[in-house]
């Protein structure tokens, strides 16, 4: 592979700056909302009426400060026109601290987390890291949430030498996660984990005594330290800080590297990489009026959470957000017109965006010989009959005719027959909404590591796939319709051969 092109360097240099700002779910979102704010879109609230929605308006809006999904209507769009969207998701495999984080063990002060979704754990070993997230802190009478990263190193999971573990190498490396995947934070310095209270050591809330009611306090569930750190961050003061969803992060920044500059080394890629180009093409391609003037359709994006942990929450794409998007959506703008939520419903097409597996050079007896996607090979078609992913060969063959008028290279992923296939967000929406939906990825290695990689090359074919998807879709749409039948002619020459018989 050769040195990547300039404009793709741009491309990877620009993912970076998203990927490094987005270090939790919720600064994916929030970097999310100020580049479509600075584009000009317009932020909607779930809890107010949407009365003002007009055709070649741009909006957006959030749940939970961790999904977010943002439309531009074309300014040609009639009642029970489809949706055209791209689908990804914020969140990656962590680890997050548990609500009672306070811990204390051989007299060092630990951090207590558990394993978010399915995290190669021993990745996370012997690296530098911190924590971040959203923090609830009072403000005088109001509960504001802010969001914090506290920039230095100052948790580690350190290994046990190899000395104290001479089998390693015979029973492999499984570390068990309640006991021997805590970070450490500081040495049980008193004064410095517990305060002036007084509070003994050991990692559980004060308990009630003779009946009283035991202290739920932030100050009683987590060490001071940890407290005094975000509190610095906030410009707050430690007891302001009520509550918190805090994960544990690399502070290593996302790099390009390879010998030709031509790989992108950061955490997060799944599915950040996927999150990226599909914010990225729909503001270049909804930036002002001209863009939308002849656009038929809504075009659309929505960034779910939790779809590592299989997507059942409030703001994950198994709860009613992209459902009660369209339906608010068409009904607003289809003035009472007739089925037009059904229609629009049908009308629709889903990128599921998730990155995919590429062929591991050192582990090639894991893929199908026929469809291993290599690094640099394009955009991955994700299939599987069992219905893992939601891709048909109507919706391949749109997705590769939009590729194909982008110039963008395709390939094809099957999981091999004798191994258990992963799924996406694709399967989810595609049952809920009955929307015709495509599985794809950009190939990465190192999934779910720490620390993944993928290529510059990809990643620029990424988001240019997807800004062809927006710019063509609804035109190439309307050319293939799985339930018109063929003219009566043909279909009796399929039900009557010449043989007589009925096939």
């Amino acid at each position: 592979m050769s040195a990547p092109a300039a404009a793709d360097l741009a491309i990877a240099s620009d993912l970076l700056a998203y990927l490094n700002a987005s270090v939790t779910e919720f600064h994916a979102v929030e970097e999310a909302r100020q580049r479509l704010l600075a584009a000009g879109f317009t932020q909607l609230s779930e809890r107010q009426g949407w009365e003002g929605l007009q055709k070649g308006g741009r909006y957006f809006f959030t749940r939970n400060g961790s999904t977010l999904v943002a439309f531009a209507v074309g300014a040609k769009y009639e009642p029970g026109n489809g949706f055209m969207m791209a689908g990804a998701h914020t969140d990656s495999p962590c680890f997050k601290l548990k609500p009672v984080s306070k811990s204390v063990k051989s007299g060092y002060g630990m951090v207590n987390c558990e394993p978010y979704g399915g995290l190669l754990h021993h990745t996370w070993f012997d690296r530098d890291l911190s924590v971040a997230g959203r923090v609830l802190v009072r403000e005088g009478d109001t509960l504001v949430h802010r969001l914090v990263s506290v920039p230095k190193p100052i948790l580690r999971i350190p290994m046990l030498a190899i000395h104290l573990q001479r089998d390693l190498s015979t029973a492999g490396f499984n570390p068990n996660k309640q006991t021997q995947c805590t970070p450490l934070l500081a040495t049980s310095i008193k004064q410095k984990l517990e305060g002036s209270s007084g509070e003994a050591a050991g990692g559980e809330a004060a308990a009630a005594g003779n009946g009283a009611a035991a202290d739920v306090s932030a100050a009683a569930r987590h060490h001071p330290l940890l407290l005094r750190l975000l509190a610095k961050e906030l410009g707050c003061r430690p007891e302001d800080i009520v509550d918190f969803d805090l994960n544990v992060i690399d502070t290593q920044p996302g790099v390009i590297g390879g010998g030709e500059d031509e790989f992108i080394f950061c955490g997060r890629l799944d599915n950040l990489c996927m999150s990226y180009c599909s914010l990225q093409a729909l503001i270049d391609t909804c930036g002002s009026a001209e863009d939308l003037a002849e656009e038929t359709g809504v075009r659309a994006i929505a960034l779910f959470d939790n779809e590592e942990v299989g997507s059942d929450s409030a703001q994950g794409a198994g709860s009613p957000v992209m459902r009660d998007c369209i339906t608010r959506v068409t009904q607003l703008l289809a003035g009472g017109a007739e089925g037009a939520v059904q229609r629009a419903m049908r009308a629709s097409f889903l990128i599921s965006a998730d990155m995919a597996h590429a062929l591991h050079p050192n582990y090639a007896d894991k893929h199908d010989p026929d469809l291993a996607p290599k690094l640099g090979s394009g955009l991955v078609l994700k299939h599987n009959v069992n219905q893992r992913y939601a891709t048909t060969s109507i919706s391949a063959t749109l997705f590769r005719e939009v590729c194909r008028r982008a110039g963008v290279p395709t390939a094809e992923f099957a999981v091999r027959s004798d191994m258990a296939c992963g799924s996406t967000i694709g399967p989810i929406l595609a049952s809920g909404l009955g929307v015709r939906t495509v599985d794809i990825g950009v190939p990465q290695l190192a999934m779910h590591s720490i620390r993944e990689m993928c290529t510059v090359v990809d990643a620029a074919h990424g988001l240019r796939a997807f800004t062809a998807f927006f710019k063509t879709i609804s035109e190439l749409d309307r050319t293939v319709d799985p339930d018109t039948l063929p003219p009566p002619d043909i279909r009796g020459t399929l039900r009557e051969p010449a043989c007589g018989h009925v096939h």
